[in-house]
Formats: C-alpha cells, structure tokens, sequence
C-alpha cells in the first residue's frame, strides 16, 4: 500500500477528531441547561469518533511492515481518544458497569447505550460514504466486502476471549481510576495494543458492542445469534462479572 494512501486516512481520521471536537465544544456551550440532550450528543459524538477511525484503521490492518504499523496505529489513535474524549464511555459496557454499581440510573444509562449505537450506524454510513469517493488507496473496493468474518476460530472459544477481554479491560479501567489522567490514557492504550495483539487474529478483539456492530454489521445481518453472542452478550457478562467481583466480593475480603 502507497504511503500516500496511508496519510490519506490518517488525515481523514485527524479531520474527523477535530469535527467531533468542535461538536463537542458547541454542546457543551449551547446545551449544557438540556440535560437529556446533552448526554445524548456527547456521547454520540464521542462514539461516533470511535467508530469512524477504527471503521479507516481496519483499511490499514495489512500496511507493512506487519503487525507493527497496525499496532502502532492502534496505540496512537487510542491515546488520542483519551485524550480528546474525556468523560466519555463510548462503550455500551463501560456504561453498564456504574449502572450495575448504582452511580448511574437507568434511565441515564440507557440514554448513553442508545446514542453508542445511534452513533455506531451513523459512523458506518458516514465511513461507507467516504470509501465510496475512493479518495485514497485502502478505500478502493473497501465497499465490495461483505462479512469479513472476523470470527478465526469456533463460537465457543471467540465468546470466551471476549468475555475475558471484557473482563480484563474493566478491571483494568477500575484500578487504575486514582492514577493521573495523562499516564492513565497511555496504560490503557497500552492494554487495549497488547489484546488486540493477543487475539486480533481470533475475534479482532473488540469487547465493545456498539463498536463491534459498526465494524461487522453485515456479519450480524447475516448471523445475528452467533455474533450477538460473541460480540454483544458476552462482553457484557463479563462487565457485569467485573462489577460483581468489584463491589460484592472485594470489599468483603480486604
């Protein structure tokens, strides 16, 4: 793949952190008196984000040389979603878990999880769009592909690495909720890089529901129970696990 084409999408992802940026800018001076719809677009926005530049960054998966620049790439942009997105979950899990332990109501809960998805199909029209424009090298035929069947290995074994990915990465936001912002952004990145370099391969490691449907909304159209399962339901369970573990365990024995 030409390094044009590679900087194409890179600018393409920087341009839409900004336009997010700015969005999220103008509600929070505009809308801050409308609770409800302030939760909701800062949340859409944010996840919108997500989606967006993991839908360009998977288009980048076989620059060489590999798995380093995909890594790199993964680690980077994470950062900057941390850095860019404070605040925000953009992750159905990372919103169950308070619920589960009562900080957030359901009703708010709620609100969240819907603008995560609302924002996961906006982002993949929106990225459909852009492919179709070809304006770069890994956007040429990007729309030709159906499921890409991220799925390398059986049911079974994919909705446990899920499940354990969801596990460790919810534990790991937990602890480390104390530590400065600015080394908090880089452990997680650094979390996030090395799952998706342990079991990129097998499931594409994603432990996000909202993102998952954005990536592969094909593959749930066409096997809504297998990837609902592997994609949805279990790294839920393993959020709520977390948070079991958490608040009912934990404090009982320290």
């Amino acid at each position: 793949m030409a390094v044009g084409g590679v900087g194409t999408s890179l600018l393409l992802m920087v341009g839409i952190m900004v336009t997010v940026g700015l969005c999220r800018r103008l509600t929070r001076r505009r809308l801050r008196s409308h609770q409800r719809l302030y939760t909701f677009l800062l949340e859409m926005f944010s996840t919108f984000q997500i989606c967006a530049c993991t839908n360009e960054l998977c288009l980048l998966g076989n620059v060489e040389p590999k798995p380093h620049t995909a890594l790199t790439l993964t680690y980077g942009f994470t950062v900057l979603h941390g850095l860019t997105l404070a605040g925000s979950t953009c992750n159905p899990c990372g919103t169950l878990q308070p619920m589960w332990a009562g900080g957030v109501s359901v009703k708010t809960g709620g609100l969240k999880i819907a603008a995560q998805f609302v924002a996961a199909v906006l982002a993949r029209a929106f990225m459909h769009f852009i492919w179709s424009l070809e304006m770069a090298e890994p956007h040429f035929g990007a729309l030709s592909q159906r499921c890409s069947n991220p799925m390398q290995t059986t049911e079974m074994q994919a909705f446990c690495i899920e499940l354990l990915f969801s596990v460790v990465f919810q534990l790991t936001v937990l602890r480390v909720e104390s530590v400065n912002p600015k080394y908090k952004v880089h452990l997680i990145a650094l979390l996030i890089t090395m799952l998706v370099y342990a079991g990129g391969n097998l499931t594409g490691a994603i432990f996000n529901p909202a993102l998952a449907f954005s990536l592969h909304a094909n593959c749930f159209y066409d096997k809504f129970l297998s990837y609902s399962l592997v994609y949805w339901i279990a790294p839920s369970l393993g959020t709520i696990l977390v948070a079991f573990i958490w608040d009912e365990i934990l404090p009982r024995i320290s």
